[in-house]
């Protein structure tokens, strides 16, 4: 199984500037959030991470290179990255079509390593990873279901549902539906609608999907955090990163 993710966004929330580094060269403990990726990663058994890079791509290709792991990553280049973030997700569309169970991931998130084993080992072949502490609001993209089925995916939904928990950003895709993402995507990149989130392909899938193909994984009490805003670096620095567990040897 490999991991794609995709990175390639200038980061206009945290508010520094155009010049400022990408969110996955964020340093946490000493570490980036590159570096973090690729030791739960490769210990959770993903064979190969697939990056899609735009902002300042040439400071994460540099990462790679120090780092060493240029045998275990490579990076796609969008070159639409300042349109939206749906072009990003239109950018790694042979990888989506290359006949294998993939994870979609975001690069801006903290997280402890119990969580990737769980999203892979998880029942559902296309499995989303869901925290039931979720605040109210519009920020957190929300997995809304309906008793034990899974009917919407987005931060306003609009079906029906019991209750709903934040989406860590984090989706397991088998081969079949991974090899569906780039129609669903397309529309959005031809008709130029690309400021919408992404996750709005995803969502057109599920909304379609008649079989229950979509599962979740419930990962509630596990840390993490998504870097949005300056206050999220701060909180993950001050108040995740002392949660994580430590990583086997």
């Amino acid at each position: 199984m490999k991991a794609i993710m995709l990175a390639a966004g200038v980061g206009a929330r945290l508010g520094q500037g155009e010049d400022y580094i990408p969110k996955v060269l964020l340093q946490f403990g000493g570490q980036t959030l590159l570096q973090r990726h690729v030791e739960l990663l490769r210990h959770a058994g993903v064979r190969e991470l697939v990056i899609a890079v735009g902002h300042q791509a040439e400071m994460i290709d540099q990462a790679i290179e120090d780092l060493g792991v240029g045998d275990f990553v490579r990076t796609i280049l969008n070159p639409y990255y300042k349109r939206g973030p749906i072009t990003t997700l239109w950018s790694v569309r042979d990888e989506m079509t290359a006949g294998e169970p993939l994870i979609l991931m975001d690069a801006d998130v903290l997280y402890d390593h119990r969580m990737m084993p769980r999203l892979i080992d998880a029942t559902a072949q296309n499995c989303f990873l869901m925290d039931q502490d979720v605040e109210p609001g519009d920020e957190p993209v929300k997995l809304c279901l309906r008793g034990d089925q899974l009917v919407d995916f987005h931060k306003q939904p609009t079906e029906a549902h019991d209750y709903y928990g934040e989406w860590i950003g984090f989706l397991k895709l088998s081969a079949e539906m991974a090899a569906q993402v780039p129609d669903a995507t397309w529309p959005y990149f031809e008709n130029e609608a690309e400021s919408v989130l992404y996750e709005v392909a995803i969502r057109d899938l599920l909304l379609a999907d008649k079989t229950g193909a979509f599962g979740i994984e419930d990962v509630t009490g596990l840390p993490w955090i998504e870097i949005d805003f300056m206050e999220d670096v701060a909180k993950a620095e001050a108040d995740v990163l002392p949660q994580l567990e430590a990583m086997p040897e």
